[in-house]
């Protein structure tokens, strides 16, 4: 689960990162009322999920209460942003990057530190990567003393700026534990005059696998794009919503991403990615229902190949997703799997033909979206 700034900025907090004072608005009137208590020049960072918001025009720094409040505006009632963070502007005399995630590989915390923060971490691994700092932590041991001078020598810090840094590293990666996170991330970590170091910005990404740790959190309309994908959220089943015609409605999460590739590959265009393998199999009168919400789908491709998600269970549910919706686009089979001859004539009493290789089912949902066969 990803965090919005302000969350993860709390998170630092509770943890004893130095932060910016801020407060978070939620309508213009609230920026309006707050606004006085903050010095010129000031940061208004809208609250959205999202990288690069600087370049995108969701962040900036404002000279004046005029601005401001212009500013604010703008975001809520044109770019329709929810939330927005007003901030103390940081007077700083440099920038890091620094980040906690997990290698997998390894079983291991991993540091990443760059001496050059508030650029795209990702452009400068590829273009430069000799400037990032990694460190591998054993999760067991935990962070020690020649894990953090390793990585303030490497970023060329020493005296007491090194002891500043050390001092958020070791904070950093007690949030990255505290909060069971997947990554956890200040880019930029503003080093000031004074030699003391500040978080710019925030990132927090949760293990969904730990929310039941992590009671303070809870997922919103806010994280998503689209109201489907919230409402598949809530349900439990995964969704993702794109800009194609093909509504996809997979058992198996590897399945699900194999036909969205044959799908591109043989021309065509995902309208939804959905995928109610595992616990969801018998649901897919619910995962019907949520590709049925796409308006963008002019055909919905269905294909799933199980063992103990039983083939004529899967068949049931469609059958009874069809009588419950009765369907205007056509629909697309191929459902492999245990009883799989009981699902064939379930598919066939429905007036579908029952396909039995992906490929050839993936063709036809693309013929079908291209207006090349009904």
């Amino acid at each position: 689960m990803k965090l919005f700034e302000y969350q993860a900025k709390e998170a630092f907090r509770q943890c004893g990162i130095p932060v910016p004072q801020s407060v978070l608005a939620c309508s213009p009137g609230e920026v309006s009322g707050a606004i006085g208590d903050f010095s010129m020049p000031c940061v208004i960072k809208a609250q959205v999920l999202q990288g690069g918001r600087g370049k995108a025009g969701l962040v900036r720094v404002v000279r004046n209460e005029k601005d401001a409040l212009e500013y604010a505006r703008t975001l809520f009632e044109e770019r329709g942003v929810r939330r927005i963070l007003l901030e103390d502007a940081v007077d700083f005399a440099g920038e890091l990057y620094l980040a906690v995630t997990v290698d997998p590989a390894r079983a291991k915390a991993t540091i990443l530190a760059c001496a050059e923060g508030g650029v795209d971490i990702e452009e400068l691994a590829a273009t430069a990567p000799e400037k990032i700092v990694t460190q591998h932590v054993d999760l067991d041991r935990g962070l020690s003393g020649h894990h953090m001078r390793n990585i303030a020598f490497g970023l060329g810090l020493n005296g007491e700026k090194a002891k500043a840094f050390n001092k958020v590293l070791s904070a950093l990666y007690q949030a990255f534990r505290k909060f069971d996170a997947e990554l956890i991330e200040i880019n930029p970590l503003f080093l000031t005059g004074e030699d003391t170091f500040v978080a710019g910005d925030g990132k927090l990404v949760i293990d969904d696998n730990s929310m039941s740790r992590q009671p303070g959190y809870e997922i919103t309309r806010d994280h998503y794009d689209h109201d489907v994908e919230y409402e598949a959220a809530l349900a439990g089943i995964p969704y993702l919503q794109f800009d194609g015609d093909i509504s996809l409605m997979c058992a198996g999460a590897g399945l699900t991403t194999t036909v969205f590739d044959l799908i591109n590959y043989a021309g065509g265009s995902v309208a939804n990615y959905l995928e109610f393998g595992g616990p969801n199999y018998t649901r897919a009168v619910d995962a019907m229902e949520l590709c049925l919400r796409n308006e963008k789908a002019k055909v919905i491709l269905i294909v799933t190949f199980g063992t103990v998600a039983r083939a004529d269970v899967i068949a049931r549910g469609l059958a009874d997703a069809v009588a419950r919706f009765r369907p205007s686009i056509p629909i697309v089979t191929c459902i492999r799997g245990t009883n799989e001859e009981e699902a064939f004539q379930i598919i066939r009493d429905l007036g579908l033909t029952p396909l039995s290789e992906t490929e050839e089912a993936v063709q036809r949902a693309v013929d079908i979206a291209a207006g090349r066969v009904s």
